[in-house]
């Protein structure tokens, strides 16, 4: 095999090896490090690895943001419009598939659109209304934070805070839509 190698390199040039090499390099990186982290600069979840750093299915976001302590939810605004955040500006979102506080976003879907949860109070912040704040139990019986009924979710493909790369999304069944301070859908 060697010889074939070298062989090939003599009469083509360098640029053969290179695909080899390239695809080294991209199995490599697809393998990754553990060590990254979470986006936004957040505790990993425990959810999907006894190490907490990805969510189950191997999602590189990690799932929800560990909610040490209450939840409060604040209102930030963009080209969008007015939308609901949790109190690090991740923007959060409803799912038309829903029905009043009852979630319907599990397994597979949970791991694209994992829930805002907490164990204890939900606080109201700048612009949120907390007579629309409530929670609900998800499927994972965890207590799921809803906002007039609708239950709250995250998007991993939300990298930075205030980003909304999940609005209006059609997947797992359903719409996806930011959730404006009213407790509608924020659509353009």
């Amino acid at each position: 095999m060697h010889q074939l190698i070298t062989r090939l390199a003599k009469r083509h040039g360098l640029p053969l090896l290179a695909a080899p090499a390239a695809g080294v390099a991209l199995l490599a990186a697809a393998c990754g490090s553990a060590a990254a982290g979470p986006a936004y600069g957040g505790a990993a979840s425990n959810a999907g690895t006894a190490g907490g750093t990805t969510a189950a299915g191997g999602n590189p976001y990690g799932a929800a943001p560990a909610q040490a302590g209450s939840v409060s939810l604040k209102v930030a605004t963009s080209g969008l419009g007015s939308f609901l955040t949790d109190a690090h500006g991740r923007t959060l979102y409803l799912f038309t598939r829903d029905g009043t506080n009852m979630a319907s976003c599990t397994s597979a879907c949970a791991s694209v659109w994992p829930p805002l949860t907490s164990s204890m109070a939900v606080q109201a912040g700048t612009g949120a209304s907390a007579s629309l704040l409530g929670t609900t139990t998800d499927a994972a019986a965890q207590m799921q934070v809803t906002y007039n009924g609708h239950p709250l979710y995250y998007y991993v493909g939300d990298v930075n805070p205030g980003e909304t790369n999940g609005e209006q999304l059609d997947q797992f069944g359903g719409l996806w839509y930011a959730v404006s301070p009213s407790g509608m859908q924020v659509s353009q």
